[in-house]
């Protein structure tokens, strides 16, 4: 194919160079000979494909033609010849796909090789004429079976027995074992080097294929791929190591070239696996048959079992961060919340081996990270019994953890996994179980485990769990205001030093514009942040409490933060309309102001001499009678 696209980009130069002589000859040039057009030369060359060589080996020729005659640099062919060309790549395609089905690897490959550097290049028209029912299973076999391809993920097996321990106790996979050659061919193939191309023409046919079940059977097939894959990593030594502690225990030849050679293969297959899962779940959504209760739960489930053998890949990028990744899995998601029982199925068939205990091997704690952040978005659709057996239960041994790099997604999906079980509402006799012991749990590791923001969003979110209308409020009325008074006591005792920022951290300490806020500071930032949660009648007495909070800080950044922040809840529309009266009552007639603003200047229970203080008063009222005045 290389030679013919060569050749044709050669011609076409040649005759476009000739074509402008010919035009503006020098005076005394002598005019070219004569020689054939670019068409006349592309016919020659066509006629010679003929019954006498197979079919695939005809696709090279042409498909070289067609590549080379679209440089835009050269002359072109006519629009007539152009569209026979195409439509002889497409008849060249489907005769060999018709043809008796043979094991011939070579063939097949070059069939995907040619329509995937001609595919973007065919009219639609012409590509409505592929045979895409024949074609999908080609397209799968030769891309992730065959020697030209991924083969079936069996080449990370090869790597394990290329892993040595060096003199220094640290692994080593040399750059010279036949393992790593590999996996550079493997990435520098004609298929997987152009991945991202090949993986969008799977997508289009598994879109464009006539039979559903082409479509699940291609699922299927990912499934199995990616569990081969997945278990080949289990068995291999690097799984054992953490991904922050590589450059620990591996050499530095195997961190600076093998494995990220490695990592760059696994990582191009993960890609194209999610582009052709969005594709089956955009053809699903579309199509009655595959939508069907019989065939939709099943392939929403195949897929979350597909992102599930690939998350130590994908948890390594930050699986949020890719689009398409996000919408197959929200897409299978929401099918399978549609089916309760199935989902409850699938769950319990991805839990954690055991249940309350850290595993020690990294792969399973990933696993575990995955569980989390599934299950978290069924929290609503499953039973109290099964969110408290399955998945509060699964939550709990990493409420406590952290203090380590390795541990702290998983800490994170958690955290987020319990607030989305306490916040359900049929799981309101579960939170009055459970959440005093969370609110507990928060406060035990913020803030050596829990950032400033996630402690600030949990607390505020354990506080709407209780509002109203939930029934909590009328079942425990007194549970707001002991959560509030947890924060007042603490931050009267909490420390003053400005908490350091992780910069490697997912979760700031604060705004990039605004300075590290100490952890008192932090929990009254956490009080005010909860007044727009509170019932009226307990607003109105935690108001002032919360201004006297604010002015027990004494560095004036860290205060006026926190000024700003009790302002901008006042005023800035997160209250209804009956706590926002209680706000304007207390803020001009009550005292608010004074107490927010000059509340340092003039509280005389901070020990400030009585003449250097005035009492607070409403505003408009007169000054107290001097006693010594005659009138």
């Amino acid at each position: 194919m290389g030679v013919f696209h060569s050749a044709a980009k050669s011609v076409a130069l040649v005759a476009s160079e000739n074509k402008r002589r010919s035009k503006r000859p020098l005076p005394g040039q002598v005019p070219p000979a004569d020689r054939l057009s670019i068409d006349a030369w592309t016919r020659a060359i066509i006629g010679g494909v003929d019954d006498r060589s197979p079919k695939w080996k005809h696709l090279l020729v042409l498909g070289g033609l067609l590549l080379g005659f679209s440089n835009e640099e050269g002359e072109q062919l006519s629009q007539s010849l152009r569209i026979a060309l195409e439509g002889a790549v497409v008849k060249a395609t489907n005769l060999k796909l018709q043809a008796p089905i043979e094991q011939d690897e070579l063939s097949e490959a070059c069939i995907v090789l040619v329509l995937n550097h001609s595919f973007p290049l065919l009219a639609e028209p012409v590509r409505s004429e592929l045979d895409y029912d024949r074609l999908l299973p080609v397209l799968m076999n030769s891309t992730f079976h065959s020697s030209e391809g991924l083969a079936s993920a069996y080449f990370l097996g090869t790597v394990d027995l290329d892993i040595r321990q060096t003199a220094s106790a640290k692994f080593s996979w040399s750059a010279k074992a036949t393992s790593y050659q590999q996996t550079q061919k493997i990435l520098s193939g004609p298929l997987i080097s152009a991945f991202g191309p090949l993986s969008r023409l799977i997508a289009h046919v598994l879109e464009n294929v006539g039979d559903p079940g082409l479509v699940k059977a291609a699922v299927e097939d990912l499934v199995d791929f990616s569990r081969t894959l997945h278990l080949t990593w289990r068995q291999n030594k690097l799984s054992e190591i953490d991904p922050s502690e590589e450059d620990i225990y591996l050499d530095q030849e195997t961190c600076k070239t093998t494995l990220p050679t490695l990592w760059r293969l696994l990582k191009a297959s993960l890609f194209a696996i999610v582009i052709l899962l969005r594709a089956t779940l955009g053809r699903l959504l579309g199509d009655g048959n595959l939508a069907s209760g019989d065939t939709a739960p099943t392939m929403a489930t195949q897929s979350l079992s597909i992102l599930r053998n690939l998350h130590f890949i994908s948890s390594r990028l930050g699986s949020t961060s890719l689009s398409q990744y996000t919408f197959v899995s929200l897409t299978a998601i929401d099918i399978l919340s549609t089916y309760p029982a199935v989902a409850e199925a699938f769950l319990y068939s991805i839990k954690p081996n055991v249940l309350g205990q850290i595993p020690p091997h990294p792969l399973d704690r990933q696993l575990d990270l995955y569980f989390l952040d599934t299950a978290e978005h069924f929290a609503l659709t499953l039973s109290p019994p099964v969110n408290e057996e399955l998945l509060i239960a699964a939550a709990m041994p990493y409420l406590a953890a952290g203090g380590s790099n390795r541990l702290l997604p998983i800490f994170e999906a958690a955290h987020s996994m319990v607030l989305a079980v306490l916040a359900a509402p049929q799981s309101a006799d579960l939170a009055a179980k459970h959440l005093p012991f969370y609110a507990d749990a928060l406060f035990q590791v913020f803030p050596t485990n829990l950032s400033p923001r996630q402690f600030r969003f949990a607390y505020r979110t354990l506080l709407k769990i209780i509002a109203s209308p939930s029934p909590l409020l009328h079942t425990q009325p007194l549970l707001p205001a002991t959560l509030l008074e947890f924060i007042r006591a603490r931050a009267c005792y909490a420390s003053v030093t400005p908490l350091e920022v992780d910069p490697a951290s997912p979760a700031s300490n604060a705004p990039n514009d605004s300075p590290p806020l100490s952890e008192q500071a932090v929990l009254t930032l956490t009080l005010i942040d909860t007044l727009s949660c509170l019932p009226i009648g307990l607003l109105d007495e935690w108001l002032p409490l919360a201004a006297e909070l604010v002015n027990a800080i004494d560095n004036d950044g860290m205060r006026e933060q926190c000024k700003d922040r009790f302002w901008e809840i006042l005023q800035g529309g997160e209250m209804s309309s009956d706590k926002a009266m209680v706000c304007v009552g207390w803020w001009s007639t009550g005292g608010g102001r004074e107490m927010l603003l000059y509340g340092r200047r003039h509280d005389v229970r901070k020990g400030a001499p009585a003449e250097d203080s005035e009492e607070l008063m409403m505003s408009g009222a007169l000054p107290p009678p001097n006693i010594e005045s005659k009138l």
